[in-house]
């Protein structure tokens, strides 16, 4: 099989029109950062601020001509909208070219949301282990039981867990043939890559098909309106943390820590990460923060304690609240009800629904203070 090159995808390109201009998207020069790698292309597709949500099918006709092309095996396009340059703002002295203090973020590209997806969080963590899905899903359940319309994306291509613990089973359907509809349970949308392939199936992808894969779950699901979706996202730094803070406008990063030193070391670079795309920082959860025996009620800090508040005080990082090492959240997550639907009127449950009252304004507020910049000298 011959290898696809650049100029074959543009040439594909060149045979979508944009439907209001009346020439091809090439001629246009709306297609930019075209990458060919393997078999896999990934391009950016710029566009009116004005016009973003209306040309999402434009963005699925420039996939489907390069797909056809021999040799491809993914494509993946994100419409990206150029806001205007800012106006002068007053301060600097005439002449000297000295900038006043716009907005932040002002001039950069603005990227195209989900259409009828109010916000859009992700709940993230440095290192795995340390309960990211169990917190998103419960932070999830908790922003439904406070009246949110919420949704709930997996993110973790390799290793999806929403299916077991929403207790869902079972393929999506499609109305329309193009579209996907999530799955519901306790009043929550979900999808995830567990839904589309067996359990026990191990997802071997480079990281342009996991790319794919997440614009994909993102922009072709029926969300529907929601005023939240939460995106449990994959451990670490990589593919899939870039794809997201590069495809859709993040309202912020929630991040999930243990207490100990090393969890934190790995949360701080997850934090860092996030600054380095322009993602707000919302704040941090101190998960597994203590154990209390439930036969004596002895308290033991088996991976210490308070150490995700202490770093986030030291970091100007707001700390969310800290949630107890309980075998009960770990039963309930694993038999698919979890702790915030098996005891809502329960301790745990009430700590989640208040880190997700905080988060929910937080959001409604504009986001979290920006993350701290790291300096090497």
């Amino acid at each position: 099989m011959m290898a696809v090159t650049e100029s074959q995808v543009l040439e594909a390109l060149r045979q979508v029109a944009d439907p209001d201009r009346g020439s091809d998207i090439v001629s246009l020069k709306m297609v930019s950062g075209v990458a060919v790698k393997d078999g896999h292309v990934h391009f950016t597709l710029e566009v009116d601020p004005a016009r973003g949500a209306a040309l999402e099918p434009l963005r699925q006709a420039a996939e489907k001509a390069v797909d056809r092309l021999a040799g491809v095996l993914s494509v993946t396009a994100v419409l990206t909208a150029h806001r205007p340059a800012p106006k002068a703002v007053s301060g600097g002295a005439p002449g000297t070219g000295t900038p006043g203090t716009g907005a932040p973020g002002a001039g950069k590209p603005a990227k195209a949301g989900v259409p009828g997806v109010a916000a859009i969080i992700a709940v993230a963590s440095g290192k795995g282990g340390v309960g990211k899905s169990t917190t998103s899903t419960n932070l999830a359940l908790a922003m439904a039981a406070n009246g949110l319309k919420v949704g709930l994306l997996d993110a973790d291509i390799y290793g999806p867990s929403m299916p077991r613990m929403m207790g869902l089973s079972g393929k999506p359907d499609s109305a329309d043939g193009k579209r996907l509809d999530p799955l519901v349970n306790y009043g929550v949308k979900v999808m995830s890559m567990g839904f589309l392939v067996a359990e026990d199936t191990p997802m071997i992808w480079r990281g342009p098909m996991v790319m794919s894969a997440l614009t994909q779950m993102l922009r072709d699901v029926n969300w529907g309106e929601l005023d939240v979706l939460v995106v449990d996202m994959p451990p670490g730094t990589g593919d899939a943390q870039l794809t997201m803070a590069q495809s859709v406008p993040l309202a912020g990063a929630v991040i999930v820590s243990t207490p100990q030193d090393i969890a934190l070391l790995d949360a701080r670079k997850g934090l860092n990460m996030f600054r380095r795309v322009d993602v707000p920082v919302l704040g941090i959860i101190e998960n597994m923060s203590y154990f209390c025996c439930p036969n004596c009620g002895h308290r033991s800090d088996i991976f210490s304690h308070g150490g995700a508040r202490a770093e986030a005080d030291k970091l100007g990082i707001d700390f969310l609240g800290e949630v107890p090492l309980d075998i009960a959240i770990r039963e309930t997550s694993d038999a698919g009800t979890p702790i915030t639907i098996q005891q809502p009127d329960g301790v745990h449950a009430q700590t989640y629904r208040a880190i997700a009252a905080r988060v929910a304004e937080k959001i409604k507020a504009g986001g979290g203070r920006a993350a701290p910049r790291f300096v090497i000298e």
